[in-house]
């Protein structure tokens, strides 16, 4: 299974090389840029591990989806609106200070929960297409950050941007030095992808989710309540979402702004760390990272080389399209058989 995956991650490599080339790039000397930029200095090094905490949350909580057989393609949205509730609580709530991030989390957890339970509900009740109302909840969560920013919450002490106003020293997350690595939510999220492995593999809970996702008529013959593990699947999923927004607004903006501010489309890339990890939640650990590595490598491919920072798309699409591709390998052993005469 792993060289399986290596091999898909090979030839999108290859195939990526050719666009490199097709702008008169060389791809070595494109990939050894990207390589340190993510690693080759202090700023880079950080910068990266940052970028990889919202697609450690993200993925740990889409492996769940995905092993309960739903396909959640609304991280990004569930990310966003676990962003907004923390907002809410941080300029809003009153609060005492000590109470502010332990609230901020909760809250996103509980609006991100609440954002992907609503297609699982409308899947497991009236079959309606998971893909298509998660995806279409994306930009419904867009337009509710759009209005707020420019509405209500625009903050008088922007001058006239669509910002929030900044939120107090107590709803912001501490980081390590001077880096942007807020601290606190990466250890939330490796200790997640520890337990929702445990939860997979050692619980009842799990146990069921996996026949769920494994073969849906025999769960159905033993009693296993579809809906139910439906919709705590879709809830784990997108609070994990919803923490992922919550540490970005506490320990990167601190303050909430434009969508694409917020979120670097993390929801989106989340989908492929999941599906490489092959919806194992402790894998998450290691894919995110790599995610991270082609991320920040984006700002090396527009700064150093003069290329689209778009280039990253393709990577990740190739990657995706290359792992989907190799399904087939998966699941049948393919083999030269002689010819017959």
């Amino acid at each position: 299974m792993l060289g399986v995956s290596l091999l898909a991650i090979l030839v999108a490599l290859i195939a990526a090389g050719i666009f490199f080339q097709a702008y008169g790039v060389s791809p070595i000397r494109a990939y050894g840029d990207i390589i340190k930029g993510a690693f080759g200095s202090r700023l880079g090094l950080t910068e990266t591990v940052r970028r990889a905490i919202p697609l450690l949350l993200c993925g740990v909580g889409l492996t769940i989806a995905f092993r309960a057989l739903f396909w959640n393609i609304g991280a990004e949205g569930q990310l966003l609106i676990g962003a907004t509730a923390a907002t809410g609580v941080a300029l809003f709530s009153g609060l005492p200070g000590p109470l502010l991030l332990p609230v901020m989390f909760l809250a996103g957890f509980v609006a991100g929960a609440f954002w992907g339970s609503i297609p699982a509900a409308l899947k497991a009740k009236l079959g309606i297409n998971d893909v298509i109302t998660t995806l279409m909840m994306n930009y419904i969560a867009i337009y509710i950050v759009e209005w707020l920013i420019h509405g209500p919450w625009k903050g008088p002490t922007m001058r006239g941007f669509a910002y929030t106003d900044r939120f107090p020293a107590a709803a912001i997350l501490p980081t390590i030095g001077i880096t942007r690595i807020h601290w606190p939510t990466l250890v939330i999220g490796l200790v997640l992808a520890a337990l929702a492995f445990v939860l997979v593999q050692r619980t009842r809970w799990g146990f069921e989710i996996r026949v769920v996702g494994e073969n849906p008529h025999a769960a159905k013959f033993a009693g296993i309540s579809h809906f139910k593990i439906t919709v705590l699947a879709m809830v784990v999923s997108g609070g994990l979402a919803g923490l992922a927004g919550v540490g970005e607004v506490a320990g990167i903006h601190h303050m909430l702004l434009g969508p694409t501010h917020v979120s670097m489309g993390y929801g989106y890339t989340a989908i492929i760390v999941a599906w490489l990890a092959r919806r194992n939640p402790l894998a998450v650990i290691i894919t995110s990272l790599l995610f991270a590595i082609i991320m920040r490598g984006g700002d090396v491919i527009k700064v150093s080389l003069g290329l689209p920072f778009q280039l990253v798309n393709v990577f990740n699409g190739l990657i995706l399209f290359f792992l989907i591709g190799s399904e087939i390998l998966m699941r049948y052993r393919i083999r030269l058989a002689p010819r017959r005469t």
